[in-house]
């Protein structure tokens, strides 16, 4: 048995830095995902493809491991880094993108975006009580992760 949770999420934050550091920043998907909280391992498959492992959250045999991989794209010119999900890599399908625009000289305002379907080895019943729960752990890695990016400048 197994549920699926769709989650999916927006943000917004200005940078006190320039466009290029902060564009260079969140194109270098390891250097970027330093800054993202609980992630396990972070794998490189080759081609900008990169598999995210996270912690494991829960305790002995009721701990759950989000998995994932996705493919990146940076494109300097058009403010945007993309990414796509792998499928067959885990039980996650992650995809999203940043929209990257320069603000003055030293403020880079970026917009986040991501959508996100995990797989759990979960009892159907559980969906309605554990869906609330992976989306409130999610939203607030996210939101650390924004917090550390602009820490960070």
């Amino acid at each position: 048995m197994a549920i699926t949770v769709s989650i999916e999420l927006n943000r917004e934050l200005e940078i006190p830095a320039s466009y290029d550091e902060v564009f260079d920043l969140l194109a270098d998907v390891p250097r970027s995902a330093s800054y993202f909280p609980k992630v396990h391992k972070l794998t490189d498959l080759g081609d900008n493809v990169y598999r995210w492992e996270m912690e494991k959250v829960g305790v002995d045999k009721h701990a759950i491991q989000s998995i994932y991989a996705s493919k990146y794209v940076a494109d300097k010119d058009a403010g945007k880094i993309a990414w796509e999900p792998v499928k067959g890599e885990g039980n996650g399908l992650v995809s999203g993108h940043w929209t990257v625009a320069a603000k003055g000289d030293k403020t880079t305002a970026l917009k986040f975006h991501t959508n996100a379907e995990l797989t759990l080895p979960l009892p159907g019943l559980l969906k309605l009580a554990i869906s609330p729960v992976i989306k409130h752990e999610f939203n607030g890695l996210v939101d650390t992760y924004m917090s550390n990016l602009k820490a960070a400048f």
